[in-house]
């Protein structure tokens, strides 16, 4: 049996020393890695957009755009185990400083590339593979430092306010502003992206303590492919866990398969200009934010399994609302409703996931669940395309909503059958070991 933890301040020791109520506040070392997670997801936002806007100005067959998005997929099938076992062998936040050197670096030299002149679509490739790989590394480390910074009764509230200022620095910030930039010079976006990984891996300096899971005393590591193999395993044989993971990711499959063609729905079913498209993102990104403010007062005031239901419930029932009649009002209260319940529902699973998995462990059995969730995501988005073409776009929304709300069922079951786990969450003594 390992004993797992780090050498970080304790979240509640931390409190007690300051004089606040252990109640309050989420404490400085948090705000640290929020200020740090934020500037990333600022710059995120920038790169997101610049990189399809960089590419169209070097060709314009659909082909090789439409491969540069699929390596948003591809890292996170090839690289989120692997990174995981890494996060499980380093110290996270060394974990995240480094991903955010390398990404410097890489968006450094394209930046240099762009304003001399010299870009080339591979070189676009090679930076979206190499930034996405980076991604999965940065990502598993962030959410498996998460549990050493606030108490585990804070884990919503945290997790509530990483995804609502993602909404806000991505969608709201972001976008807008790598796009105003492309606008004045091709180069200055990119610029901007490298500017800010650095500046969020220097915050990171900011946070103290080593946050290395330590193993139990004369433990070794295993090989990279045995370690792997025991994310695989310990995550098949926690139940809950395992099952809750096999119909999340069926739900999202099911959620990728309607919103893969929200475009569609706006301009042949809506039959809006394609530039109104644009504010049904907003929408969406809006309703992301809500989201994430009210996850954590959710579920501190009704039971985690309810919240989680509802999260999973309401954008299917809205699906099936603009498939049986579709409207601007009710696909704008989808993409708000649909965003909201979502991220809702993340950041329970989430804070489940870091109460339950054990610190020398996390790294690498969030890579698997990780891998699963990334695997269905484009497989639904692309059975969604499909559909829509043999059956229409309203009979899509239809089964994307129907399939999701028949996935309540066994969610239902799991969650009944798991109760006193959900119970005893906030316990010190829920980590399995």
């Amino acid at each position: 049996m390992s004993s797992s933890r780090t050498d970080a301040p304790d979240p509640a020791g931390e409190a007690a020393v300051s004089g606040d109520a252990p109640a309050r506040g989420l404490g400085r070392r948090f705000w640290v890695l929020f200020s740090s997670g934020s500037v990333s997801n600022l710059a995120d936002g920038v790169g997101r957009v610049a990189l399809p806007l960089l590419a169209v100005t070097l060709t314009r067959d659909p082909v090789p755009v439409a491969a540069l998005s699929s390596l948003t997929f591809l890292p996170w099938l090839l690289f989120a185990i692997p990174s995981g076992v890494l996060v499980d062998r380093i110290d996270r936040r060394w974990a995240m400083i480094i991903s955010q050197l390398v990404r410097v670096v890489v968006v450094g030299l394209l930046t240099l590339a762009v304003a001399t002149g010299q870009a080339a679509l591979w070189m676009l490739y090679a930076a979206a593979l190499a930034l996405g790989a980076v991604e999965t590394l940065y990502d598993n480390a962030i959410r498996a430092i998460m549990p050493a910074v606030v108490r585990r009764d804070q884990l919503e509230k945290a997790n509530g306010r990483t995804e609502a200022a993602t909404a806000v620095t991505d969608s709201f910030l972001g976008a807008p502003l790598g796009s105003a930039l492309f606008m004045v010079a091709a180069a200055l976006p990119f610029l901007a992206n490298s500017l800010g990984f650095l500046l969020a891996g220097a915050l990171l300096f900011l946070l103290p303590g080593h946050y290395r899971a330590e193993r139990a005393a004369g433990e070794r590591p295993a090989s990279m492919r045995a370690e792997m193999a025991e994310g695989v395993r310990w995550l098949w044989n926690h139940t809950f866990l395992r099952n809750l993971t096999l119909v999340g990711a069926l739900s999202a499959g099911a959620f990728s398969s309607v919103m893969a063609v929200l475009v569609l729905f706006v301009v042949d079913v809506l039959e809006l200009p394609p530039a109104a498209f644009g504010w049904f993102l907003l929408a969406s990104a809006a309703g992301g934010l809500v989201g994430g403010l009210v996850a954590a007062p959710l579920a501190a005031r009704l039971p985690r399994g309810a919240v989680m239901a509802a999260g999973m419930g309401a954008p299917a029932v809205f699906f099936v609302l603009i498939g049986a009649a579709p409207s601007t009002v009710t696909l704008v209260a989808s993409c708000v409703i649909g965003s909201m319940g979502t991220v809702v529902s993340n950041v329970v699973v989430m804070s489940i996931r870091q109460a339950l998995i054990p610190p020398h462990l996390f790294g690498r059995v969030l890579g698997v669940i990780r891998t699963l969730l990334w695997s269905l995501i484009p497989l639904g988005a692309l059975a969604g395309g499909l559909l829509a073409d043999l059956f229409g776009l309203r009979t899509l929304a239809v089964i994307g909503g129907s399939l999701m709300l028949a996935l309540l069922v066994p969610l239902a079951l799991t969650l009944h059958r798991h109760r006193r786990e959900l119970d005893t969450l906030n316990s010190a003594d829920a980590v399995d070991t």
